[in-house]
């Protein structure tokens, strides 16, 4: 049997688990097999830049950070389930990758 496996990534977290949500309860309402959802650990991009765009003065710096968070979501591929999930609305921000599988 197919499986797709669903990846979530997003830098919001609760926009993130609420797309998961709405995949479980699609995958429940049509009775499809499903695991999940998976957290990944969480990327950390960390850029520090001078504040002084001339070098001049003390030497201050300004640290910025991004999350990136990750779901995996695996559900037994079939046409019926998958037409739902293709309707979940999914919000900016969060974007969502399907691959099927054997």
């Amino acid at each position: 049997m197919e499986k797709a496996r669903i990846i979530l990534t997003g830098t919001n977290v609760k926009r993130l688990e609420r797309v998961c949500d709405q995949i479980v309860k699609v995958a429940e309402r049509t009775g499809a097999g499903i695991a999940g959802p998976i957290p990944t650990p969480t990327k950390k991009l960390r850029i520090t830049t001078r504040k002084s765009p001339c070098g001049a003065g003390t030497a201050t710096w300004d640290r910025w950070e991004m999350h990136v968070h990750k779901r995996l979501i695996d559900i037994d591929a079939d046409e019926r389930s998958l037409r739902q999930v293709m309707r979940v609305n999914v919000p900016d921000g969060v974007y969502i990758e399907i691959e099927l599988t054997r």
